[in-house]
Parts: structure tokens; C-alpha cells; sequence
């Protein structure tokens, strides 16, 4: 049942994160341009705690939004104290229901002469239609896809753990998007042909390190990088983070500026796919015209125009076919690592894993 498996995720997987307004204020920046006369749906936001509800309502009139929705699953677990709940409740503890907010304008309700979050309150506390309770909001149920339906552009962070789901549903509705996941995701089979066919990239505001995100109050903070800041919120630091997206940008058309001459000593060949090792984008280089294998991180790179996806280097979201070797294990005892990955061969002739790795082709090698 799809209440329970996302119960289940918040619960045991621990990775309801909750993203920081500057991080979403350093990638909303690039986009301005997409976003007028459009509808917003953030579906995966609790309105009274996430930033993304609070950037696009304080953003409103800026961006010419035409609608803004929206929807948390039964509440947040987080309390918070800048959007306090209108609703009355019998017991101490506020019961934990699903919220939908829609808003169509934002006005200067309290005369100071400016739009600021005090105006969001006096909107959602006095204006019944723009705030109402749904049945859970799963981003899977029925009356959440009839939201989906109606939205231009989503923008939120969904769970890490139902990130293949979550996706798969925005392309099957063909829906514009800016989600947060973690870079591994593209090693997913459902994922990287996303990228592989230029439906999917990554935003260019983060290609590198780690994203601080508040967690829930039960949240165990037994690892490096966790704390409690100034505002007596819980956090952790999550590595790996990435913006996915199918917005266009001006960074995903940037040249990359290749340095580096092929020699096959520099550039050795793997044993079991006819492509050479380059373990740096940095090192791609500019005069190689056949298949090149590069970290996934690649990708932050990655520009169309210049260099073609031909496939991924890895068991289970990669292509059989552009494989050169299979390993079996009459020859090879480890022949199951071997074929998880491309594989080097070393000065003695053994065999030696790499990371899971992406094959591209340059379009226009200098020769």
C-alpha cells in the first residue's frame, strides 16, 4: 500500500531532510526566466516549514507566478515557529494531518509596505480558501496527481529513498522539475538514461561537498556533521547532493576547457570495454575521438553540444552490449566483481576493479 511503503521510508530510513533557504536561493536564481505565468507544485513540503514554500511565497509577485501549491504527507515532524498552525485542536499536541495551501496572490495584508512572511501568516490564518487538509498527501495518491496535473513546474526535495518513484511519476506526466537527490541516483537504471537522452541534468549551483539539512526532532545526531545550531534546530550534512532538473540553464552550455593530449600510456584501455580510463574530468582529452570512460561527477560538467553519452560502465544500469569481455568463473574467481565494473589491468596482469563509470564520446576532438 502506497501510505504505508512512505510511512515506512520516513520512518526506517530516516531521510526527510529539510533544505536550507540559501541553498534554494543559490539555484532559483538561474531560472527567474522559467517560471512566469507558470503554476508551482511543491508536494513534498510541510507549508509551515519548508523553505520552498516560504522562497516561492515571498517571491510571488517577483517571479509572476500564476499559482503556488503546496501539500505536506500527515504534517511535519518538525516544529517551527515563523508559520504557526490556524487550527484549533482539542488535544495539547497538535495532531499530525496532511495540509494543502494554495495561493493565487500575495499582498501587502499588514500596510508595512513590503511582502514579507508576516503577510504569508495573515494570508493562511484569515483566508479559508486558501488553506485545507487533505487525506494524506502521498505524492502517489489520487488526489495529489490531480494536483500534479494541474502544475507547470515542480520544485521540492523529495525522500531519497522514493527518489526512482518520484521521478518516474514527473516524467510520466511530462512535468518540468527542480528536485533535490544525491549523485548516485544517476547510476540507477531508471535514472541515467534520463541523462543519456538529455530528458534530466543537474542544476549548477552545487558540484561538490556538503549540504547542511534540518532534520525531525527524533532524529539521531550520532554522526559527523550533525548538531544543533543558533536556533535550536537539529541538522545534519548530507554528501553528495545534487539539483535534478530538465530547466534549462546557461552553465549546462559552457565549454569545457580541455588541456590534456592522448597517449595510451597516459590513457589505459580497459580489458572489458573498448573505451580508455580518464579518472579526472580534468584529464579528458581534447584529441581522443573514440569512447572515453569518466566518474559520474562528469556529469556536473557535462554539455551537450560538446561531448555525447554513449552508456554507463556498470552492472545493472549499464548496456550488455558495450561490453568488449565477460568475465565467468571458470577463468576468474572474483568474476562477479569483475563484471560489476570496467576493469584495468595492472603491470603484473591482474585485474583490478574501478568506480562504476560513464561512457562519452567528444563531438568535435581537435585532432
Amino acid at each position: 500500500m502506497a501510505n504505508k511503503n512512505l510511512n515506512a521510508a520516513k520512518t526506517a530510513k530516516k531521510d526527510e531532510f529539510y533544505t536550507q533557504m540559501s541553498d534554494i536561493e543559490m539555484e532559483l536564481q538561474h531560472y527567474w526566466q522559467h517560471f512566469y505565468d507558470k503554476v508551482v507544485l511543491c508536494n513534498c513540503d510541510d507549508p509551515y516549514e519548508s523553505n520552498f514554500f516560504k522562497y516561492f511565497a515571498l517571491h510571488f509577485n517577483h517571479l509572476g507566478l500564476k499559482k503556488l501549491i503546496c501539500t505536506c504527507y500527515n504534517g511535519s515532524p518538525i516544529q517551527g515557529d515563523e508559520l504557526s498552525l490556524p487550527f484549533d485542536f482539542e488535544d495539547e499536541e497538535p495532531k499530525k494531518i496532511a495540509h494543502k495551501v494554495v495561493i493565487t496572490e500575495v499582498k501587502d495584508l499588514n500596510g508595512d509596505g513590503a511582502v514579507d512572511l508576516s503577510d504569508v501568516r495573515i494570508l493562511l490564518q484569515n483566508d479559508k480558501n486558501v488553506l485545507s487538509t487533505l487525506e494524506t498527501g502521498d505524492f502517489r495518491s489520487k488526489e495529489c496527481i490531480e494536483l500534479l496535473t494541474e502544475a507547470d513546474i515542480v520544485v521540492t526535495n523529495p525522500p531519497f529513498s522514493l527518489f526512482r518513484e518520484y521521478i518516474a511519476q514527473l516524467m510520466e506526466y511530462e512535468k518540468k522539475f527542480l528536485i533535490i537527490g544525491n549523485v548516485n541516483a544517476i547510476t540507477y537504471k531508471e535514472v541515467f538514461p534520463l541523462f543519456m537522452n538529455n530528458k534530466v541534468w543537474f542544476g549548477p549551483s552545487i558540484s561538490s561537498g556538503d549540504r547542511k539539512f534540518n532534520v525531525p526532532v527524533d532524529y539521531p545526531l550520532n554522526a559527523a556533521g550533525c548538531g544543533i545550531d543558533t536556533d535550536g534546530k537539529r541538522y545534519i550534512r548530507v554528501k553528495g547532493v545534487r539539483w535534478f532538473t530538465n530547466l534549462d540553464h546557461k552553465k549546462r552550455h559552457e565549454e569545457l576547457d580541455l588541456v590534456c593530449r592522448y597517449s595510451p600510456e597516459e590513457y589505459p584501455t580497459y580489458d572489458n570495454y573498448d573505451a580508455i580510463e580518464v579518472g579526472k574530468t580534468a584529464d579528458i582529452p581534447y584529441d581522443y575521438q573514440y569512447a572515453i570512460g569518466v566518474p559520474i561527477t562528469f556529469i556536473d560538467k557535462y554539455n551537450p553540444d560538446q561531448f555525447e553519452i554513449i552508456g554507463m560502465a556498470k552492472r545493472g544500469a549499464g548496456d550488455p552490449a558495450l561490453k568488449s569481455k565477460v568475465y565467468t568463473k571458470d577463468d576468474y574467481p572474483n568474476y562477479s566483481d569483475l563484471n560489476a565494473t570496467p576493469t584495468l589491468m595492472d603491470s603484473q596482469g591482474v585485474l583490478h576493479n574501478t568506480y562504476p563509470r560513464i561512457l562519452i564520446r567528444n563531438k568535435h576532438p581537435r585532432l
